[in-house]
């Protein structure tokens, strides 16, 4: 058999039926193979373990005879190492996706969140992550990719959303890395948007404002959300699912389960004279096992429009439901409490978490602008 060549490898007889092997005098194992149908392809046929091989390594014309080549050569290297390249490309070709890494990912990492966490999660995933990256073989991801998502998102408009994006896929990496999908995660040490803290506290009057605008809210059902959110501290979440099982109003104790707190763990938390006297009232009326029932049943998922009209009515326009929890935190500050206390108060389960609200205690103008403690909140 002749070198194959570009000339040689365009005029090689086709074979009446089947295929037909040409191969090259040069290079062992190199051949073209022509079908009756008129295909030809360079494939490589190789011996390893006792087993005989033949790997395609591409069409022609696509791959000049001069390529397919050079490739058999690469080839050859790697069977004299003990790599099989068949193996190889079947082991590649069903390696698992980034999209298979979100079906895991939501089958067992999803579970272990808050609903509204998932929720978040899962939009990232759909938003940013999948549209990006879904065909993407999680072995072959690089931290380029993941620098171009980052990217991608931050390019949107959403520069601290892009970080809890990467943040979100790290960590869906990190499983991949313990489940032996990869060995490093390429969004480890990825460079962050800056975030600037935002920090919003009300002050005695702004707190005035706000409990008076309660008062006349069309939606009182959403009014005692509210006024609950801001006597407790606690996540929007918490309150809204919040059942007359987990709480005992004697002794003004709130038993939180593991599924509604969002480090999965139960919580034991103790709730003010004011906010067991709100309860009681509420309770005197209640018909629901849920305290803020929607009409059919369930527990309410939002308050968005009532909010609204409390920011509309009270002039708050910068006011966000959160910050409800971040006053909260700053008034028993102000009034002397330690972050232990805080933080059990607020559920944090990890004194770390609380250790955000430190700086407050050395903040006098903080003190003086929150110094409605003493005087507490009446409903």
């Amino acid at each position: 058999m002749p070198k194959l060549n570009e000339t040689y490898s365009k005029k090689a007889q086709v074979p009446d039926t089947g295929n037909k092997l040409y191969r090259d005098d040069e290079l062992k194992g190199f051949c073209l193979r022509v079908t009756a149908a008129g295909h030809r392809s360079f494939v490589l046929n190789y011996s390893i373990d006792r087993r005989e091989r033949r790997m395609t390594i591409g069409a022609f014309p696509a791959w000049t005879a001069t390529a397919a080549r050079e490739e058999a050569k690469r080839l050859k290297r790697l069977i004299d190492l003990g790599v099989d390249p068949l193996e190889e490309r079947i082991a590649r070709k069903t390696a698992p996706k980034v999209i298979d890494l979100w079906d895991e990912y939501q089958r067992i990492h999803l579970p272990t969140l808050t609903d509204r966490s998932a929720r978040d999660q899962r939009s990232m995933w759909e938003k940013y992550i999948l549209p990006t990256l879904q065909n993407q073989r999680v072995a072959e991801l690089t931290c380029q990719q993941v620098d171009q998502l980052h990217a991608l998102v931050t390019q949107a408009g959403r520069p601290t959303r892009a970080n809890r994006v990467l943040e979100v896929f790290r960590k869906a990496l990190n499983l991949a890395i313990r489940w032996g999908w990869i060995e490093k995660n390429p969004a480890d040490g990825f460079r962050r948007n800056a975030e600037t803290a935002r920090e919003r506290f009300l002050s005695s009057e702004e707190y005035q404002r706000v409990f008076d605008a309660l008062d006349h809210m069309p939606n009182q059902k959403a009014a005692n959300a509210i006024r609950l959110l801001i006597l407790t501290g606690a996540r929007r979440g918490e309150v809204l699912s919040l059942e007359w099982h987990e709480l005992d109003l004697e002794q003004g104790l709130w038993h939180r389960p593991a599924e509604k707190s969002k480090d999965r763990k139960p919580k034991r938390i103790t709730i003010s004279n004011e906010a067991v006297v709100l309860l009681r009232v509420m309770r005197e009326n209640a018909d629901s096992g849920f305290l803020f029932p929607t009409s059919n049943g369930t527990a309410m998922q939002d308050l968005n429009r009532p909010w609204k009209w409390l920011k509309d009515e009270t002039g708050l326009s910068d006011l966000r439901i959160h910050d409800l929890r971040h006053s909260f935190a700053s008034v028993l500050i102000s009034g002397g409490e330690t972050l232990e206390t805080i933080g059990k108060l607020l559920g944090h389960s990890q004194h770390q978490t609380t250790l955000r609200y430190a700086h407050l205690m050395d903040d006098p103008m903080r003190r003086a602008a929150n110094k409605f403690s003493e005087s507490f909140i009446k409903i």
